[in-house]
């Protein structure tokens, strides 16, 4: 019976890898078609003055054998890329460069001078970045389909739903973000895949994970908020359940060390920024946040070259921006109202009042995908035929709605980012 369902789940995820790389290639497709309709909107691509550092400008003097296709690549690197790859190229040498995390750059390093090392001398050491920034980020995706895959297997416990929710994940209206030199498909494998190790029953996997998903991108640390959910219901558990203070006194303990593990590496990168800006100077020569009672350069950063902060985005020049997002929201928070309105039990107490059979304590004969009880085989797939036959109708209008309003939405902002409407 395990054989049964395992080769329909394996057939799945070859789906779900196919999905996800011809969206990429879709998508590729698109950048180039419109890039030769419209002028790019971020005229940042030429900004490559030399590095500061003497040791990386030595490595900067090749031959290059085509350089209209290294000039083409690097005509690509726009927006948060430049950074990236600046970053790449010559380390941290200013200060508002320390609001990207490190992870991306080391990858693309690390991808630089292995794998792609031969193409420096064909195109170019810059272009050789950002080419290893593209191709880490949309092997990341493809990854991070496969594992949102897994992830909604377990929780959906519908195979057939987590199958489709995989395929609109890999056509996502974001999609761009996810195949651009940006850190949103190296968070989102780390986080999908952290999240699946923790409701797999691997905890110490997960904080891994989690830890280095906080190397990509600052809102990685929020990834602790898993482990302390899980901490919550062991305690309960232990305590009200099981009657054993001490064991819930250790499940406490464990809990946060596991929580610290996860934020260590973000504080790590503030304590290195701290050392390099601020470490060796006077008072009187130190920036603001170097002064601070905690001195956080992230968020210094964010509000001081950016105008980040919180509702600081609620402004009515940032109205085109939600209206974009707009069809996901809605649709995020029906989901959110419906769960709400068949769950409220569960909905409004966290799970803590949820029966037996609902919880599902990750510690506790985890279900995998090589791994589903015989018992519960007939009847995952019974109730997963079922519920697709009743939904089915319903899901694809939704589908379709969402797409309407999403092309609509497209069709009216196209103009507005063509005559610099949209601030940033």
């Amino acid at each position: 019976m395990s054989k049964t369902l395992e080769s329909p789940r394996n057939h799945q995820t070859l789906q779900i890898i196919k999905s996800a790389i011809t969206s990429r290639l879709l998508l590729l497709s698109l950048i180039l078609l419109w890039r030769t309709l419209i002028d790019p909107y971020d005229t940042s691509s030429p900004l490559d003055p030399n590095c500061l550092s003497t040791d990386h400008q030595q490595q900067e003097r090749h031959v290059i054998q085509f350089p209209r296709i290294g000039s083409a690549i690097e005509d690509s690197i726009v927006w948060d890329g430049v950074y990236f790859v600046r970053i790449a190229q010559c380390g941290y040498e200013y200060e508002q460069t320390y609001a990207f995390l490190p992870l991306l750059p080391a990858c693309v390093v690390l991808l630089s001078r292995t794998v792609l090392v031969p193409l420096v001398s064909v195109i170019g050491h810059r272009a050789v970045l950002a080419l290893a920034g593209y191709l880490v980020n949309n092997v990341a995706f493809v990854l991070a389909a496969v594992y949102f895959y897994r992830v909604s297997v377990i929780i959906l416990k519908d195979p057939e739903a987590a199958f489709q929710a995989s395929i609109l994940f890999c056509f996502n209206p974001a999609s761009i973000f996810y195949s651009s030199i940006y850190t949103e498909s190296l968070y989102a494998l780390l986080s999908l895949g952290g999240l699946y190790y923790l409701i797999s029953g691997a905890s110490n996997v997960a904080v891994l994970w989690f830890a280095l998903s906080g190397c990509a991108r600052s809102n990685g640390v929020l990834n602790a908020g898993y482990l302390c959910f899980q901490t919550m219901h062991q305690a309960y558990d232990a305590v009200f359940l099981q009657k054993r203070a001490h064991l819930a006194v250790k499940v406490l303990i464990v809990g946060a060390l596991r929580c610290i593990c996860i934020f260590i590496p973000f504080i790590a990168y503030q304590a290195y920024g701290y050392y390099n800006i601020c470490h060796g100077h006077s008072l009187d020569e130190m920036r603001p946040w170097c002064k601070a009672k905690i001195p956080l350069l992230y968020s210094y950063i964010q509000s001081h070259y950016w105008g980040v902060g919180f509702l600081r985005y609620f402004q009515l020049k940032q109205l085109p921006n939600f209206l974009l997002a707009s069809p996901i929201l809605s649709l995020a928070v029906c989901s959110v109202l419906h769960y709400m309105r068949s769950q409220p039990e569960i909905f409004f107490s966290l799970g803590f009042r949820a029966s037996n059979g609902e919880k599902r304590p990750p510690a506790a004969s985890p279900l995998s995908l090589d791994r589903v009880p015989e018992s519960d085989s007939s009847h995952l797939k019974e109730k997963s035929s079922a519920k697709m036959q009743g939904t089915a109708f319903k899901l694809n209008h939704i589908n379709y709605l969402f797409m309407c309003i999403f092309l609509a939405v497209m069709l009216i902002l196209v103009p507005l980012i063509k005559n610099n409407i949209f601030i940033e």
